[in-house]
């Protein structure tokens, strides 16, 4: 993790994400408006808003999956609005990214999905399935596996497994990936109350120990509050709250809704 100093001569995080007037416009409509936002490496931040805040579309931003219509996205070190195709390609093999919907192969089994993880850094028929995977990331497939607790699941179908159990197969396939930053998408949106509370718990406690940068969007409260470190809230297209996480409470952060929808 890159560090800089302040003035007193303390180290603390640099930045992996500056924004500046991040601006996307989809035809008329302005979604994010003049959006400022710097967060440093290593941290867990939490975004919030109500349906059509901007939540997903700044997030598929950050790695062009949405063209942003101006501004400037700088994430780790590259300045992605202006990256060349290859480039692109490049910085996004180095982002995690878990949406709701998990994204599996559904008649491949749990260890072949996870092994999709490493065309992030190769290519080729190794990639495809599990039989034809080298025995060195057929292994670094299993200990992502076991990461996320389900190992014993690895030979099985995905499509045989519980809406929980495949999100936690989809961060295994993340993991594999090796990313240094993770955008996840209201990845406890389509799950049951204590399965998208795991699902959380485990994002946050695997990006915690390997250092990585979170960035999650999420409509449980209690997920946001205890998940994370910092909370971002975004109102027509804007950011209007900007807390850390231990100082928040549930009251103002139901709050911030009501407000908005007044």
């Amino acid at each position: 993790m890159q560090m800089r100093l302040i003035e007193d001569g303390a180290a603390i995080a640099a930045p992996v994400l500056r924004l500046t007037e991040l601006c996307k416009n989809f035809g008329e409509r302005q979604i994010l408006k003049n959006i400022k936002l710097e967060v440093i490496g290593g941290s867990a931040v939490a975004l919030i808003g109500a349906n059509g805040a901007g939540k997903s579309t700044l997030l598929r931003s950050l790695v062009r999956l949405v063209e942003p219509t101006s501004g400037k996205i700088e994430l780790l070190g590259k300045d992605v609005t202006a990256l060349a195709e290859r480039d692109l390609v490049r910085l996004r093999s180095r982002v995690g990214v878990v949406f709701q919907k998990h994204n599996l192969v559904s008649r491949l089994s749990a260890l072949t999905n996870v092994l999709h993880g490493v065309q992030s850094r190769s290519n080729g028929p190794q990639s495809w399935l599990q039989c034809l995977a080298s025995r060195s990331d057929r292994d670094e497939a299993m200990r992502c596996l076991a990461a996320v607790g389900m190992q014993n699941v690895a030979l099985q179908r995905v499509d045989s497994l519980s809406g929980g159990q495949s999100q936690r197969v989809a961060i295994a396939r993340m993991l594999m990936q090796r990313p240094e930053m993770v955008l996840a998408d209201e990845p406890d949106a389509s799950l049951d109350p204590q399965s998208g509370e795991e699902i959380m718990n485990l994002l946050y406690k695997l990006t915690k120990e390997k250092k990585l940068t979170l960035i999650v969007s999420s409509h449980r409260l209690e997920h946001t509050q205890h998940f994370s470190d910092r909370i971002i809230g975004l109102a027509d297209g804007r950011i209007t709250l900007d807390q850390p996480s231990a100082t928040s409470s549930s009251k103002n952060l139901r709050s911030f809704f009501i407000d908005r929808a007044a």
